[in-house]
């Protein structure tokens, strides 16, 4: 597998090498001083060049980077409309292993790009000293936020009304229904409600990062075990047990950031269990 130096360089080589890429940049976690390296990092790669047509009518060139297992073309798609505007990208597996994202920006449209960058971003090549202000990668967008009153509550009525949705699929033996609504919004809710109460305890200046995935260093380890017992989902017993455990995680983290923040907790919590709780006795 070639490692991270020599995948850089050749990046960065072929945009020396032809003109009509001006500007290179390196996105993401490989930019995140805060994430431990690994051999799954993607190189996220945006050449800036002066036209785009003599690039996509051919993918020959795509060649140069290594013997490809599986390419995709995100703005070349019917069944996914695109949504980048005049970018045009290309995700790459290589037989090594190696990905590379690699985005084609029109050079006119630099300004834009840095307007609206997530922050993780470092310049790597600047042909035409275009970028005038220093650039230093940082996860700031990512750490945790503290909430306001109203996104408190806000998530708390996410959570409780969703939640009755998943519970009438279970009563309609509708599984995929409320598996749908259960780990697309139910969960979803919970874990923001749980970054929430580590950042009132440890501070709002760090990430838990994408899709929650470092939240388990600042669980207990019962905490983390109760959650993860909540994705057991192959039937309508797991479902039923994983929407009370849910519940249970819910109102002890959204009752902790409440007495935290001084906010009130909403009464409606007790009426969405008895509402569950009878129609549970009922379809058990």
């Amino acid at each position: 597998m070639r490692n991270e130096q020599e995948m850089m360089e050749m990046l960065v080589a072929f945009a020396e090498n032809d003109d009509r890429i001006r500007l290179v940049t390196l996105e993401g976690s490989r930019t995140n001083r805060n994430i431990t390296p690994d051999a799954f990092q993607d190189y996220d790669i945006s050449y800036f060049v002066t036209e785009m047509d003599s690039f996509r009518d051919n993918d020959g060139w795509l060649d140069v980077f290594g013997k490809r297992i599986l390419l995709q073309k995100p703005e070349d798609m019917e069944l996914f409309p695109p949504e980048m505007g005049n970018w045009f990208s290309y995700l790459m597996l290589f037989e090594d292993g190696n990905k590379i994202d690699l985005t084609l920006i029109p050079i006119h449209e630099t300004e834009d790009y840095f307007g609206k960058s997530d922050g993780l971003v470092e310049v790597l090549l600047d042909k035409d000293a275009r970028i005038r202000h220093e650039v230093v990668a940082s996860d700031r967008l990512y750490w945790i936020k503290k909430p306001t009153a109203r996104e408190f509550d806000d998530c708390c009525n996410e959570f409780w009304m969703v939640s009755t949705y998943v519970v009438k699929g279970l009563a309609r033996k509708e599984i995929l229904f409320a598996i749908d609504h259960l780990s697309g919004i139910v969960r979803p809710n919970l874990l923001r409600m749980m970054a929430w109460r580590i950042g009132a305890e440890r501070g709002y200046s760090f990430s838990v990062g994408k899709n929650y995935k470092f939240i388990k260093e600042y669980l207990s380890e019962e905490d983390w075990e109760t959650l993860l017992s909540t994705y057991a989902q192959s039937g309508y017993a797991d479902m039923w047990q994983s929407l009370f455990v849910c519940y249970e995680l819910f109102r002890t983290y959204a009752r902790a950031v409440a007495d935290s923040l001084g906010y009130p907790y909403p009464d409606y919590d007790e009426a969405i269990t008895r509402y569950t709780e009878k129609i549970y006795s009922s379809w058990a």
